[in-house]
């Protein structure tokens, strides 16, 4: 009969023997109690056990912020390495303060769980970011096995060998993602300095959040055809890698789809669309000069028209209602957006309640799609409108041809908004366009103002005239 000593050395065997071969035993074991790994955690365990079995040497991982990728790839990963074969690793991240933090994280856990991974730390070499670990078996026992080095982007690395360099967010903020000298320099020392210090057979790991078109990641991309890319936007698009399916958000039991698209109503399309969905673009468009709209603190007086801008379904597009005012020179005020997705009984609700909300002094502009269906909605919609003013009109011609009246009168300074906390979202997307990723809000822009320049500055009864035309 096998004593409960016995057991126990077993069992202890067989768990140092699964840690050290497998990165997800080591993971689970590793972390915190109660913590696993969720499905993108373990596509990016799988990925990093390829590059340290050799079959991959240039790595990139591309995640939303919070979303764990430090934890396994800056964290769990280099112990798991140094204990797996002998050799140098690099650490590197946007600061040095932030590479000597995931060096601690490291270290402590070499400190606790060194010995079942089957090395310790030296006693003499183990500061935050620099340390060397010993072998605790075989002729390994008391020798120099390997070690680890943190620094931050642009350090000074001279003399220093790696056979892993580990790249955790390069860019440390917008301002550094938009600085073309920055973003060359950052480039400079990755192919002058960094690339130059890998052993033969080195591997690269890059996670990061892509915050512009040309940071790390974009010129590696563009320029090294070697890297293996894990793209894991975090609302889900086709073709996802996960098989998620569109719109599916990538942690939903740590963040779910109504959270992220509340960060992306706060934070715009396009800073949403780089840091969550990693497919950065570069600001500004070729139409309008946003730095030409003033934001007002009173609400103009003047004619006023609400245009809408119609979604076909609950999914993708956003329904939008601008409402514009014109003020007795000749002066334009955006004083409020309204933005939703719904189904269309949504839709209607919002058109309707809104137009409640404006008063019958706003005219309300609709669009008309082509087609039966596009009348009928109209028509349907002038029927829950009895009361109010409503002007419809055909699409017609390319978007950025019927945005350039507006476009005119905003880069001539001509335009202001009132102060609202939708500022952000709807100056962004007219900065963007037409290259943005949405164009909801200047297409309704446009139809507000199309019909205010119509029928200018006269009195309200001219309304009903010109509609009739």
């Amino acid at each position: 009969m096998v004593s409960l000593t016995e057991q126990a050395v077993v069992a202890e065997r067989g768990l140092r023997r699964r840690i050290r071969m497998s990165l997800g035993d080591w993971a689970r074991y590793a972390l915190p109690e109660g913590q696993v790994p969720a499905r993108h955690h373990r596509l990016l365990i799988g990925e990093l056990e390829r590059v340290a079995a050799g079959q991959c040497d240039r790595l990139m991982v591309l995640m939303p912020p919070g979303s764990g990728k430090s934890v396994y790839a800056s964290l769990l990963f280099p112990p798991w390495f140094l204990a797996r074969q002998a050799g140098q690793v690099i650490a590197v991240s946007h600061t040095a303060g932030l590479a000597e933090g995931f060096g601690r994280g490291v270290r402590g856990l070499l400190e606790e769980h060194g010995a079942r991974l089957g090395v310790r730390l030296s006693r003499d070499d183990r500061a935050a970011g620099r340390f060397s670990v010993m072998g605790l078996s075989g002729s390994e026992i008391g020798r120099r096995r390997g070690g680890y080095f943190a620094t931050g982007v642009q350090g000074a690395i001279t003399g220093r060998r790696a056979d892993l360099v580990v790249i955790d967010d390069p860019v440390r903020s917008q301002a550094e993602a938009e600085s073309a000298l920055v973003r060359e320099r950052v480039w400079d020392w990755y192919r002058g300095d960094l690339v130059t210090r890998l052993r033969p057979g080195g591997r690269i790991v890059l996670v990061m959040t892509r915050w512009h078109p040309d940071d790390l990641g974009g010129r590696l991309l563009a320029e090294d055809a070697g890297w293996r890319v894990i793209r894991l936007p975090a609302l889900a698009e086709p073709d996802d890698v996960l098989g998620r399916v569109p719109g599916e958000a990538l942690w939903p039991e740590w963040e779910g789809v109504a959270a992220l698209e509340r960060k992306r109503a706060v934070m715009g399309e396009r800073s949403f669309a780089a840091l969550f969905q990693q497919n950065p673009r570069v600001a500004g468009g070729r139409l309008f000069e946003v730095s030409r709209v003033r934001v007002a603190e009173r609400r103009l007086v003047g004619v006023a028209a609400r245009a809408w801008d119609l979604a076909a379904s609950a999914e993708g597009d956003w329904t939008v209602g601008v409402l514009l005012v014109r003020g007795a020179e000749g002066r334009f005020q955006v004083a409020d957006v309204v933005r939703l997705r719904g189904d269309p009984h949504a839709v209607v609700q919002a058109v309707v309640g809104t137009a409640e909300r404006d008063g019958r002094d706003v005219v309300v502009c609709l669009p008309q799609d082509p087609g039966q269906a596009g009348r009928m909605q109209v028509q349907y919609l002038t029927g829950r409108l009895a009361g109010w003013r409503v002007v419809s009109s055909a699409e017609s011609g390319a978007k950025a041809v019927r945005a350039m009246p507006v476009a005119s009168q905003v880069n001539g300074g001509g335009m202001e908004v009132l102060r609202g906390g939708w500022n952000g979202v709807f100056l962004e997307e007219l900065q963007d366009f037409p290259g943005g990723a949405k164009d909801d809000q200047v297409d309704a822009l446009s139809r507000a103002f199309g019909v205010l320049t119509a029928i200018g500055g006269k009195a309200r009864g001219v309304w009903l005239d010109w509609a009739a035309r």
